[in-house]
């Protein structure tokens, strides 16, 4: 019996565990595997298969069930009164990439908008894409505030990781020379079109530190041998990239990350697998695996292995963290500074200003180009004259401009209206703000063990909300887009600050953070749990601070830079 029991030991054992498959978690499996780490990734969602699983990657307009794809509202109330907070993201055409709220419940003391998708590939399939690196600006603010705790790293120490991370993934964009938005390695930028170069001619000539640029996008437009021999191609200009791209010329795990650990020959994938806990060995002083529960049989299972990276978002790996408490860990595993599931952070947006542009009439543009202008941030840089004496920090503005289509709002009816359709409408320039939010210990998330999700297990409460340095943030965000769009010469200019609540942005981050103290942080600058080396944590919930671009390509960076450690690491037999 006790042959059997090693034997079956033994082979649910790997050098390494990965959960999620994510934008972390994708860079976690590809850097062990190819550093010869025998890898199992575990994710909670179904199988999603490159190509072959984007159902409505190629449908068209007329061949959805509803009109323009949206779902019944009674519908959309029953099964996805948050998601549906989104917006344009949930449709017809979407709604496999996202969970249906009514089987994931959790509480909100103070209203909390947790937008996600549950499969292999998560939400690198539905990101925005959009792929900025962070400055000293950044990772310097807290120290230089006196806000929170200091970052443990510098821009130095990741710049080298965000070249790899950029090399391979594709980003395309506009080098600027800015020291607060780092230049990178870029394929070749997006074109603006006819309406945004006046607009960036004029507003900048008006407002010269109000840089006006094309968004940096992990989109590929000039594909590198290594990117097409993974199978990914050049960007068609479709913009139904949150359907998925059956072309890979967006980055995601299932496009890329996951294709080259696979091809490694150390990947183990295994969906439908809800990581629980995490199983800790008091004589090792050292995490030995990981315990799922198999979400279509509800069967319990343990896996082991030598290193753990929690990479299943910034509330998954916290929820996992607060979890797995014991008698060593009361407090949750890696707990003892009382910072995991606080500091929660996102990206506050849904505030700017638009207009109506004239004097174009005669222009238009070729296909649908999946980026926007980007505007990177103007104010608090250091010097007197970007300074603001009401708020800290600071935004940036994702925007651009187009002409209204075939689904705008039109009078009348029949041949004389769809006839009218087929022309374009009016130009229209939007600029909407991506600010910053302060990480505030009260700002957090807790278990809720009197609430079970569908499965049995524990729910989570949220209790977090923007204060006063953001308000008065959004103030600036509105007022200083109507100046940029009102020195370009447009007309209606209308300021707008609509409906936010944190996590709109999806940016959720902050609930594990980076430090130098055991004592007030929950990771090392390697992105270690202080108190167990083994575990690695490299998804949002690292994030010491919020910075105001966003920051998917940072977590690729510290993943890449992390997984190199832990492989050296392991083979020292330090961990």
């Amino acid at each position: 019996m006790a042959n059997l029991n090693n034997r079956a030991r033994a082979e649910r054992t790997y050098d390494a565990i990965v959960v999620g498959s994510g934008i972390a978690g994708g860079w976690a499996a590809k850097e062990l595997t190819e550093r010869g780490l025998k890898t199992l990734v575990l994710e909670r969602g179904g199988p999603v298969r490159h190509i072959l699983d984007y159902p409505t990657a190629n449908t068209d307009p007329w061949q959805t069930k509803y009109p323009r794809g949206r779902l019944p509202a009674a519908e959309m109330r029953a099964k996805y009164p948050v998601q549906q907070r989104t917006g344009y993201a949930l449709t017809e055409l979407t709604q496999h990439f996202f969970v249906r709220d009514d089987e994931n419940p959790y509480a909100e003391t103070k209203r909390f908008d947790w937008i996600r998708g549950y499969h292999v590939g998560g939400r690198s399939l539905i990101w925005g894409r959009q792929s900025y690196r962070w400055s000293d600006l950044d990772f310097e603010a807290n120290a230089r505030d006196g806000i929170a705790v200091d970052w443990p790293i510098r821009y130095a120490d990741l710049a080298p990781w965000y070249d790899h991370v950029e090399r391979f993934i594709g980003v395309s964009g506009q080098a600027e020379g800015l020291p607060q938005l780092p230049d990178g390695v870029f394929q070749p930028p997006m074109e603006m079109n006819c309406v945004e170069k006046a607009f960036k001619q004029k507003s900048e000539a008006r407002f010269p530190d109000r840089r006006i640029t094309i968004g940096r996008a992990a989109h590929l437009t000039a594909p590198t041998e290594e990117q097409l021999a993974l199978g990914r191609g050049k960007c068609q200009h479709r913009n139904l990239c949150i359907r998925g791209c059956p072309f890979g010329a967006y980055f995601s795990s299932n496009a890329a990350t996951l294709v080259a650990a696979e091809r490694t020959g150390n990947l183990q994938v295994r969906p439908n697998a809800i990581v629980t806990t995490l199983i800790y060995d008091e004589a090792k002083g050292r995490a030995s695996g990981v315990r799922i529960l198999d979400a279509e049989t509800g069967q319990e299972e343990e896996f082991y292995a030598n290193v753990v990276f929690l990479c299943a978002s910034a509330i998954a790996t916290a929820w996992i963290l607060l979890n797995s408490a014991s008698s060593r860990f009361p407090n949750g595993f890696g707990n003892g500074s009382d910072q995991v599931g606080r500091n929660l952070m996102d990206h506050h947006l849904g505030v700017g200003a638009g207009a109506e542009v004239e004097g174009f009439e005669d222009m238009y543009y070729s296909g649908r180009r999946p980026n926007g202008l980007y505007v990177p941030r103007f104010r608090n840089l250091g010097d007197a004259a970007s300074r603001r004496t009401d708020y800290i920090r600071g935004f940036g503005y994702q925007g651009g401009a187009g002409r209204q289509g075939w689904d705008r709002p039109m009078e009348g009816f029949g041949a004389a209206r769809k006839q009218a359709l087929t022309q374009p409408g009016p130009w229209l320039v939007r600029l909407g703000g991506f600010g910053e939010i302060l990480p505030y210990a009260d700002n957090r998330m807790t278990l809720n063990t009197a609430v079970k999700d569908k499965h049995g297990l524990p729910t989570l409460t949220f209790d977090a909300t923007i204060r006063d340095n953001e308000r008065a943030m959004r103030k600036d965000m509105a007022a200083a887009a109507v100046e940029m769009l009102q020195a370009a010469g447009f007309k209606n200019v209308q300021p707008y600050d609509g409906d936010y609540a944190l996590g709109l942005g999806i940016h959720e981050m902050g609930t594990a953070r980076m430090g130098r103290d055991p004592k007030t942080s929950v990771l090392n600058a390697n992105n270690q749990l202080h108190e167990c080396k083994n575990v690695f944590v490299t998804d949002g919930a690292a994030m010491t601070s919020a910075a105001c671009v966003n920051p998917s390509l940072t977590y690729m960076a510290l993943t890449a830079r992390a997984a190199a450690f832990a492989a050296e690491a392991g083979r020292k037999g330090d961990l």
